[in-house]
């Protein structure tokens, strides 16, 4: 008999009670994510999987003592390069909050590094007590309106579909692309026919959505209002429900959830920085929020389990029941979902908040040496200069909690012909400079809603191409604060007064560390006392924002190396607008 036999021939002896199982829950009461109920039972497992539910003998057991077993979580969208860390750190936060499978879009570290970037990713998670599975990055780069530092076509991405551990491509968020059937997007769409394919329909109306769904794309995690919530839904598509560190949509997107549609929706976090990942928590969280927004338990437990289970065809997990990966948790109250227990193919990951280090392997530090560093050109004063011959500019403003910003114009102030920035005004400088070629490209732009009294800020993290992106209220602090990016290779920067307050150094692609978790969470906290000292707000994460300032295919004013984008125009426009100002 091969492996494969023997496992199973081993589960049925168990579920047939001829042999004891390897481990027994006893006392729990079971979440039945089939059902919507409640029922008890002893949980038998053998080789990592459920295999009956009643009265079993094990080798081995455990005693819930009450409380209550919960399938595995399931994120379904997120960017591991967003928090900052490696995989194998990553894995660890999420597994101290019940998260087991995590569906991610390594799009960041792709726009920087290619394939050599998926390479690194699919390597690091291997073996990992977290499985983490991979939608292949379908935009890299993004749009022609940023420089990149890559570029996958179809034939490159191709051979990544026989990965275990590849399920699809990623957020498709090139939409023009798409509605004019352009030949390298049609080829990228036609390669992933067989597998999934994950939406990214910021600002669409329903005809925009029927484009998608003609071209075989499922789901989206862009949906800001029940209206798009329930166009999406009605037309078939999985709804993804995100609330992440910048993007918080639960609020305005969980009223369209009913007891109709409710097992089409699913949890995602897609970008969630550190410490909100450790503080907060990851999926666990939103469910904690649901609830205590009136969605039903069981159903925000599905909505975070089986239903995305489902959604990405994992026919393995996402329930507590035969036949299933022994992917559970073990809460003390439903409602709270506060976590006693987390158990990874039958293995006792997590214990009383503390995570088993052993379960996870050796990494070496020589997969990431490979990976592009920060190759930008090094900057004068007078390159800040942004020139400006009349007073009404067009200004990004920033939209607190959202990835969206407003498109205004205002009047600025000016002196020697240039742009001066305003505390009064809260028109703060903003500078996106290219760093994987060292062409020397600089975007200049005017930005709101930062309400910094001091200082600037940088970081090496901007999506999705990851250029330096700087916002500041004087032109030395930002210089300053680009030289040390460059210096660290990588990572976040506070400064004021022409001195470094905090930094941060991710020097794994300008992205990510491989050093410990708690050890980036610690140095956050200086960082966010330093962002405090220059007056920024605590309604909203400066870092996250900043980050996504730099994306075009959101709308609506948005800043690439090459200059200011109109996201509703789909074109870069000039910083000095020929209209008069908007109205407040």
């Amino acid at each position: 008999m091969n492996n494969v036999e023997v496992k199973l021939r081993k589960r049925i002896a168990v579920a047939a009670k001829h042999v004891p199982a390897d481990l027994v829950i006893t006392n729990g009461k079971i979440v039945n994510v089939f059902t919507g109920t409640v029922t008890e039972g002893d949980l038998a497992i053998a080789d990592g999987v459920i295999v009956g539910i009643g009265s079993y003998e094990g080798i081995e057991g455990y005693d819930a003592e009450g409380r209550y077993i919960v399938p595995g979580l399931i994120d379904g969208h997120v960017h591991i390069e967003s928090s900052m860390l490696a995989p194998k750190e990553f894995a660890k936060v999420l597994l101290l909050h019940g998260v087991t499978t995590a569906i991610t879009d390594p799009h960041e570290i792709a726009n920087v590094a290619g394939a050599e970037g998926i390479d690194y990713m699919l390597s690091s998670a291997e073996q990992l007590p977290l499985d983490i599975f991979v939608m292949l990055p379908s935009s890299v780069p993004v749009t022609p309106f940023e420089s990149s530092g890559a570029k996958l076509e179809a034939e490159q991405l191709q051979p990544y579909y026989a990965h275990s551990n590849v399920l699809g491509l990623a957020e498709v968020m090139d939409f023009p692309s798409v509605s004019n059937v352009e030949i390298t997007m049609l080829k990228k769409l036609a390669g992933a026919q067989s597998h999934l394919i994950d939406g990214h329909a910021a600002g669409m109306d329903r005809e925009s959505l029927n484009i998608y769904m003609a071209a075989g794309i499922r789901t989206d995690h862009e949906s800001i209002s029940v209206e798009e919530a329930r166009d999406r839904l009605e037309l078939g598509m999985y709804l993804m429900i995100r609330e992440g560190t910048v993007a918080k949509n639960l609020d305005a997107v969980l009223p369209a959830v009913t007891l109709h549609n409710s097992r089409r929706c699913v949890f995602v976090t897609d970008d969630k920085l550190l410490d909100d990942l450790v503080e907060e928590g990851s999926i666990d969280h939103i469910v904690r929020l649901a609830i205590k927004k009136g969605l039903a338990p069981v159903t925000a437990i599905q909505m975070a389990t089986i239903n995305t289970a489902e959604c990405f065809n994992l026919r393995d997990r996402g329930a507590v029941a035969p036949g299933y990966l022994a992917d559970f948790l073990v809460v003390d109250e439903l409602d709270s979902l506060s976590i006693h227990a987390v158990y990874k193919r039958g293995l006792r990951i997590v214990d009383q908040g503390s995570v088993d280090e052993q379960a996870f392997p050796e990494i070496s530090p020589m997969m990431s040496l490979s990976l592009p560093k920060l190759n930008a050109k090094e900057l004068e004063l007078k390159d800040l200069n942004l020139p400006l011959s009349a007073d009404i500019c067009n200004v990004i403003e920033i939209v607190p909690n959202q990835i969206v910003t407003h498109h205004r114009r205002e009047a600025v102030d000016r002196q020697n012909g240039l742009f001066q920035t305003s505390i009064a005004k809260d028109q703060l400088k903003l500078a996106v400079v290219e760093r994987h070629r060292a062409t020397g490209n600089i975007g200049l732009g005017i930005v709101k809603g930062f309400q910094f009294s001091r200082g600037a800020i940088a970081s090496s993290v901007s999506h999705d191409s990851h250029n330096i992106v700087i916002a500041g209220v004087t032109d030395e602090d930002m210089l300053i604060a680009f030289n040390e990016l460059l210096r660290q290779q990588g990572g976040l920067v506070v400064v004021s007064d022409g001195e470094v307050l905090a930094s941060l150094s991710l020097p794994v692609a300008g992205l990510m560390s491989e050093r410990p978790y708690i050890e980036l969470y610690q140095e956050l906290k200086p960082l966010n006392q330093a962002l405090s000292a220059i007056g920024a707000q605590e309604t909203f994460n400066p870092f996250l924002t900043l980050s996504f300032l730099t994306l075009p295919v959101i709308p609506q004013l948005k800043l690439t190396d090459k200059g200011l984008f109109d996201f509703e125009a789909y074109r870069h426009i000039p910083v000095q607008a020929d209209m008069e100002p908007s109205q407040p």
